[in-house]
């Protein structure tokens, strides 16, 4: 496993659409490994494979539950709304307000290629929502609402992260 450069935005590759995903190949398998370490060194909640230079529909999410690995994820169903903080390893340093869903309904495939639906709420909806934006070239920033603050970990007590 190794740890990949986060992309930021300004780099073209975040605005593409990536491709599906019909197999998995070691090269594939050592993609979704290297994810889930470069999210983790990053102290991210989730990661697509597009923010490290890779065009396929692979994402990985953990909201302190243990990794989800989600390829070729599709949205089926949401409800009720969000208002919160959002930010994005490819946007680091800074945050803004963004409504989502409350509640997400995923159907995707797992490593094994195997169909897997999975349902969120808050955090993990929010995750999904924006870990899937991605893979169709949409960044977090295009629906902010007001302007992006400056954020730190020095802004946060130790309890916000438990």
């Amino acid at each position: 496993m190794a740890i990949r450069t986060i992309r930021t935005e300004g780099d073209a590759i975040l605005g593409k659409k990536s491709r599906v995903v019909t197999e998995i190949t070691p090269r594939t398998q050592d993609l979704i490994d290297d994810m889930i370490e470069t999210m983790y060194e990053a102290n991210g909640v989730g990661l697509a494979a597009v923010q490290v230079g890779v065009l396929k529909r692979i994402v990985v999410i953990d909201i302190g539950e243990g990794p989800m690995i989600l390829i070729n994820p599709e949205i089926l169903e949401t409800a009720g709304s969000q208002t919160g903080d959002e930010g994005c390893l490819s946007v680091p340093g800074l945050s803004g307000t963004v409504t989502r869903p409350n509640y997400v309904k995923v159907k995707a495939l797992n490593e094994d290629m195997e169909e897997v639906i999975y349902e969120g709420e808050e955090l993990l909806a929010r995750a999904f929502c924006h870990e899937i934006d991605h893979l169709d070239g949409h960044m977090y920033t295009e629906l902010v609402e007001g302007e992006l603050r400056k954020v730190s970990y020095n802004d946060f007590d130790e309890d916000d992260f438990q």
